[in-house]
């Protein structure tokens, strides 16, 4: 049971009020230290510098690394004045305490409480002057609190006693939306990361993507109330005139955050592989862009040694709810029909069918073995790379938008929009060759290389896939003559991206492999 335990977490010493949350644990479970040394190991880098193994103190580690650089504390010690008391599990977060804006803070896990006020005394010190041996003094050193096996780090004593009498009271690991939102994330691994429903509203100095689900630090808004920036008067070129002026965010931003029902994400070894995996309610623009379940339709027949890969899915009208949300939340007059005439008239395609139809019901764009960089960079017709969309969908309406296309074009362009077609599929590139290639079924999907590095490729709306190993050690060529990045490049196997929705949930996972 211990070996498959992960022990208490920092969740369980914040509050439930806790707006955004990420944690390490350098004491996972006994399957994950296993991973994790055998993945990392395989990179000559990591085990020659590190030389890390399962039972190895991670702690002292970072330690040594720390007091050996510029951030150096006299007079602390690490076995004297922290293996005694620190644990192997901590995180920040951001917590609403009531005040105008969330209190940023940081757990601990500690072992012993009063080794670890001593310490945490020290550390202090450090902070403030340089030397554990020199008391602090002034506003500006921090305060903690410790409760339990915890220890709470805020800017003072009192936000940190605060922050304690509220977990108290109920804790983040019991909150409904905490449990939710990290269990559709996924088994727990070294890294978890969470942000609640209310985080991107809470957040003034930054927001969530809605998209990605990741959080940004730039300001939420991009326009300023009574705020105007100087293009030719006194001052530089774009300073603000008023850097008093009160944020206001876009419809869109506004839109996006009022949409966003929390997230969270995991950091995890799994079978030589690391594995970034998410989940979350982004709202509806993420369903539409990515709620197709043909993300691989067409990416799994492509031929097995593709070097990279990038595919989408497309239901029936996508384009048209796209444009009508990004109208709808733009604040503007524009209706959604106007925005698409506006565009049509300066494209000359007709949208959005020209689009929909050029997009078909599942696309991808494919790049095959047999280049170098200097082709990719220098080519002149592209003729001599192997590289192409294939499109399943109707390829005489197709022919007919490429020729809208064609129109506006001319010389060496032109051959990009070269075409072969078989069934309902058609091909897209200017290698001839390598258009034959995508035209037939190569069994990409069925490789065992795709299945370990794609997850969930079936119901996914968004592919993206890289394989290292694909064609004549192209990775390691692009490195030329450096030998070490050479040897530590080797091991990478693939990549692998994946995005899909299920029962209004939008899942991710980003997976990089390695050769055994």
């Amino acid at each position: 049971m211990s070996f498959f335990s992960t022990g208490a977490q920092p969740a369980e010493a914040l509050p439930d009020s806790t707006l955004a949350y990420v944690s390490i644990d350098l004491d996972p479970s006994g399957g994950q230290k296993i991973e994790a040394v055998r993945t990392l190991n395989k990179f000559p880098e990591f085990k020659d510098q590190l030389g890390l193994e399962t039972d190895d103190d991670v702690r002292r580690w970072v330690f040594d690394e720390i007091q050996g650089s510029d951030d150096a504390c006299a007079n602390l010690d690490y076995e004297d004045d922290l293996e005694s008391w620190l644990g192997n599990r901590a995180a920040i977060a951001a917590v609403d305490t009531g005040a105008d804006s969330p209190t940023v803070a940081a757990v601990v896990q500690v072992t012993d409480a009063d080794a670890a006020e001593s310490g945490l005394v020290k550390l202090q010190n450090c902070a403030a002057g340089g030397d554990a041996a020199a008391p602090a003094s002034g506003d500006d050193t921090g305060g903690f609190a410790i409760a339990g096996d915890w220890a709470v780090i805020a800017e003072t004593d009192e936000l940190a006693e605060r922050i304690v009498t509220d977990t108290e009271k109920a804790t983040l690991a019991d909150d409904a939306d905490y449990q939710k939102w990290t269990e559709a994330a996924g088994d727990p691994g070294i890294v978890s990361i969470y942000a609640s429903p209310e985080a991107p509203a809470a957040m003034s100095d930054g927001f969530l993507d809605p998209m990605t689900g990741m959080f940004l630090g730039a300001p939420v808004s991009s326009t300023f109330e009574s705020t105007e920036r100087n293009v030719g008067g006194e001052g530089e070129p774009g300073e603000m005139v008023n850097p008093d002026a009160v944020p206001v965010n876009p419809p869109m931003v506004d839109e996006a955050l009022a949409e966003f029902g929390g997230m969270a994400a995991t950091l995890r070894f799994d079978d030589g592989a690391i594995e970034l995996e998410s989940a979350g309610d982004f709202g509806q623009q993420a369903a539409t862009l990515y709620g197709s379940d043909g993300g691989d339709d067409v990416m799994a027949t492509l031929p097995g040694d593709t070097v990279a890969a990038f595919g989408m899915g497309f239901e029936e009208g996508w384009l048209t709810q796209l444009v009508e949300r990004l109208a709808a939340s733009a604040g503007e007059d524009l209706t959604a029909d106007e925005l698409l005439a506006e565009v049509s008239a300066e494209t000359g395609l007709h949208l959005p069918n020209d689009v929909e139809t050029l997009a078909g019901e599942s696309a991808v764009v494919a790049l095959g073995p047999g280049f170098d960089a200097d082709q990719l960079m220098n080519s002149a017709d592209g003729s001599d790379i192997p590289v192409g969309v294939k499109v399943k969908g109707d390829p005489a309406a197709i022919e007919k938008v490429l020729d809208k296309l064609r129109g506006q074009l001319g010389g060496e362009e032109l051959a990009f929009m070269d075409t072969d077609a078989d069934g309902d599929v058609i091909a897209i590139g200017p290698n001839a060759d390598y258009r034959g290639e995508l035209l037939a079924d190569g069994g990409l999907g069925d490789s065992e290389t795709f299945q370990d590095v794609i997850r969930e490729a079936e119901q996914a709306g968004v592919v993206f896939y890289l394989d290292f190993d694909a064609g004549d050690d192209w990775l390691l060529e692009l490195v030329g003559d450096d030998p070490d990045a050479a040897k530590n490049l080797a091991p990478l196997g693939a990549v692998g991206m994946s995005a899909w929705q299920e029962d209004g949930v939008s899942h991710g996972v980003v997976r990089v492999t390695t050769d055994d």
